[in-house]
């Protein structure tokens, strides 16, 4: 609807290419257009005179009052009536039949997630499997055929390294295994490395030793396989994902030499020093497709897995949800997949996640101190039990009060990966991420819970339409509530989950102003305030949903 709004207002312009933004003030109106001062620069006119004769020839019913404002702005105020009738629909079928109607017959992937074989799920795959799925889930909820793929690191250099170490330093029969212990062992490889000469070149053997399908390297490989899956599909289970597809980087095994050929065919390629087989271009440094060892790359898979997916799937779009330190591969990634002809109308696009830092300072990886996601969940579990226990949670059954606490944690962890712009670092701060007054998923959660409550006690139920006669906090709140569709669309196309994060917040402020000035219940308005808590509710629900987040119903 809110499209449709856009283009009455188009409409009652007269100027079809105009830009018509929201108003995020919305003492300014709900909406503001700047195309008086485009015209008037282009015919040499006084703005505020052009935007004067606009709204002179608008006579529209859905607009309380239209005005120029500035040096040539021009003001859209709906009527509350208007955005009341709107907002009821908000949660209906016909509100999501309309969501669907933006996606209709395209097909969007999502790679995302792809943890590394032999590897704990650590604290930097949580961005892009947040991000990752919450971008999923709003593409989805706008009719977009959606396809998550979970692009698995199993192949590579990496598992020649852990071969040697398994065969050279591991003490336990190999089916006793943990993945704690295979990252130990690839740690241990690393430290052996630096006075032991030769090693390195020993695992380059064993990994083409692998590509050539030996059958010790194979078996050995497959066994990291199935040890880091026990892993991953834990961590799965507690964030609530589950992704379509899981495609490791040997599932393209077969397409490789096939793109490799095309690459040499249709001239992309050439041997460069040492005999490696690189991809140059004219504003960026090679790109290597095939080693001196005749072993492929990462860059030869993902040539390999845009083949399959252009095959498989036929997509519209495939947005990549990977680090920021993969910007360069990927620039070089859809130059050449361009060059080869293969996706002329395709988009395709990197969301390049920046890192997650402690208040004190980054994460460290380096010489094993790797920050395990399990140690993050069990710190967020414990202080979820703190909030659920000051909150009297535990006055409910043992089941729910584990439900409740798990849902806190998971959404506290959640919100704080998502609150901010994909592509900026964030500051992991306990304190911040679960603050039940503050800027987290737990303020969101209690809001929610807090409007849940009001309606189970309410005698009378919400009215079906909002009484114009409104205090200023209450037509803010209002107003705010009717942004929903074009959050979920802005979200959408600047493939950001904080649109949605910063609009739940917004809501959730307003109304607990509304709350904390306003008797809600036993009053002859209540039927009308009912309806904003009610809409409230049913707004923040859907932001929850869309970011992956578990609604808590009663805290």
């Amino acid at each position: 609807m809110q499209a449709k709004i856009l283009d009455t207002i188009l409409e009652v312009l007269g100027i079809p290419d105009a830009k018509i933004d929201r108003n995020e003030d919305l003492q300014f109106g709900d909406y503001k257009t700047n195309v008086a001062m485009i015209l008037a620069k282009k015919e040499g006119r006084n703005p505020v005179e052009v935007a004067k004769e606009i709204v002179s020839k608008i006579n529209s019913g859905i607009f309380e009052k239209v005005e120029v404002a500035g040096p040539g702005f021009i003001n859209f105020y709906l009527k509350k009536e208007f955005i009341g009738e709107i907002l009821s629909l908000t949660g209906t079928p016909a509100f999501y039949d309309r969501l669907t109607e933006y996606g209709k017959g395209k097909t969007v992937v999502i790679d995302y997630s792809a943890p590394n074989i032999a590897k704990s799920f650590g604290i930097g795959h949580l961005r892009s499997t947040n991000i990752g799925q919450a971008i999923y889930n709003t593409y989805k909820t706008l009719g977009w055929k959606t396809i998550g793929d979970n692009h698995i690191g199993d192949w590579g250099t990496q598992f020649g390294k852990l071969i040697v170490a398994i065969k050279k330093y591991n003490t336990k029969p190999t089916n006793e295994l943990s993945i704690l212990d295979l990252e130990n062992l690839y740690i241990e490889f690393h430290k052996k490395a630096e006075t032991e000469t030769g090693l390195v070149d020993e695992a380059r053997d064993w990994f083409s030793k692998l590509e050539k399908g030996d059958a010790e390297a194979r078996e050995i490989w497959q066994k990291c396989i199935d040890i880091s899956f026990v892993e991953y599909e834990k961590v799965y289970k507690l964030l609530g994902v589950k992704i379509d597809n899981v495609h490791g980087e040997s599932f393209y095994e077969e397409l490789m030499p096939g793109v490799i050929e095309e690459c040499k065919k249709k001239e992309i390629c050439k041997v460069g020093e040492g005999g490696a087989l690189i991809v140059e271009f004219p504003d960026m440094p090679p790109a290597m497709l095939v080693k001196s060892n005749g072993t492929t790359t990462y860059f030869t898979r993902d040539l390999a897995t845009i083949l399959y997916r252009k095959d498989a799937w036929k997509p519209d779009m495939v947005v990549y949800e990977v680090g920021a330190d993969q910007i360069l591969h990927f620039r070089q990634l859809f130059s050449t997949a361009k060059r080869l002809g293969w996706w002329p109308e395709i988009g395709m696009e990197h969301v390049a996640h920046g890192l997650i830092r402690w208040k004190g300072g980054k994460f460290s990886t380096r010489k094993g101190d790797t920050i395990h996601l399990s140690e993050v969940i069990e710190k967020a579990m414990e202080e979820a039990k703190n909030i659920s226990e000051k909150a009297h949670v535990q006055k409910h059954s043992a089941e729910e009060n584990s439900s409740v606490i798990k849902a806190i944690a998971m959404g506290a962890i959640k919100f704080a990966d998502m609150m901010s712009d994909p592509r900026k670092d964030i500051v992991f701060d306990w304190d911040r991420v679960m603050s039940v007054d503050g800027d987290s998923g737990p303020y969101v959660q209690y809001t929610y819970a807090r409007c849940r409550s009001l309606l189970t006690k309410a005698e009378v139920k919400p009215a079906e339409k909002i009484d114009i006669k409104i205090s200023k906090t209450e037509e803010k709140l209002l107003r705010m509530l009717f942004a929903l569709e074009e959050k979920i669309l802005e979200s959408a196309t600047r493939y950001s989950p904080s649109v949605l994060c910063t609009y739940a917040l917004q809501i959730s402020r307003t109304f607990n102003e509304f709350y904390g000035t306003t008797q809600i219940l036993g009053q002859a308005e209540t039927a009308s305030r009912l309806f904003l808590v009610e809409h409230t509710a049913e707004v923040l629900r859907n932001c929850m949903n869309l970011l992956g987040i578990t609604p808590v119903e009663v805290l």
